[in-house]
């Protein structure tokens, strides 16, 4: 039986890949800020799944309680084969380019805090030479728009902190994942732009668990954004910082 941690379990796309992952048999601690909420969603996939599933707290801008809170989820689950972290948050991007504070808290969130449990699993898993990281990241972090490049760097570097990581468990049997997320109907991209280009977070959910399935390292989801966001590396900068998109 694969015990799974989830991360941000209380997110649209997290909650859908817990399902995925209970319906085959998977043991799951759900950990999100809200642990009332993940609480409920354990419950949730308990009585649709049939799998008894743990919750609890995890605050991903407290650094100095990952350590203990791993530790403790990988006692409560008796062993771990995989972590998926999902994560993040979108500030007001106006507010978040003229107000370092927002700035830096929306950083916080969806880099230093990944980086810190990312670091800790990675070391665990490398120790015990097998298991899988799926990081959810997002197609704003291929290049930074005028629109929205705080939160867009964040997960930039993210991406970036990933691909390094996977190179530095290539030897080892641990499989990591990156998702470069286009745009899903959630309430985080509510009223943004991309609408038409939008999928729901249960088919995005399928299509991270297959790409996990097959192994894949990078994945775009849906498939076409790989395809977009190639034309979108290929405009030159004197160009490209001019463009409203």
């Amino acid at each position: 039986m694969l015990k799974v941690l989830v991360l941000g379990a209380t997110s649209p796309i997290a909650r859908g890949l817990a399902m995925r992952f209970a319906t085959d048999g998977a043991r799951l601690y759900l950990a999100a800020r809200d642990p009332h909420e993940a609480r409920r969603i354990a419950d949730d996939l308990e009585v649709r799944a049939g799998t008894p599933a743990l919750a609890g707290a995890f605050d991903a801008e407290d650094f100095s309680s990952h350590e203990d809170f791993l530790r403790n989820a990988v006692g409560e689950l008796g062993g771990l084969d995989g972590v998926i972290v999902c994560f993040g948050a979108h500030a007001e991007e106006e507010r978040a380019q003229v107000e370092p504070h927002v700035a830096v808290a929306e950083i916080a969130q969806n880099f230093t805090g990944a980086v810190s449990l990312i670091t800790l699993v990675g070391r665990h898993m490398e120790a015990q030479g097998t298991g899988f990281i799926i990081v959810i990241g997002s197609v704003a972090g291929e290049r930074g728009r005028a629109r929205n490049y705080v939160y867009g760097s964040s997960k930039g570097a993210l991406q970036l902190f990933t691909q390094g990581l996977r190179g530095r468990l290539a030897k080892t049997a641990v499989h990591v994942m990156t998702v470069k997320l286009g745009t899903v109907d959630t309430r985080m991209t509510w009223g943004r732009e991309g609408v038409l280009l939008s999928i729901s977070p249960e088919r995005a959910a399928d299509m991270i668990y297959r790409a996990y399935r097959r192994k894949s390292e990078v994945v775009y989801v849906p498939r076409r954004w790989r395809f977009i966001m190639g034309g979108v590396r290929l405009i030159p900068e004197r160009q490209f910082k001019h463009l409203s998109f």
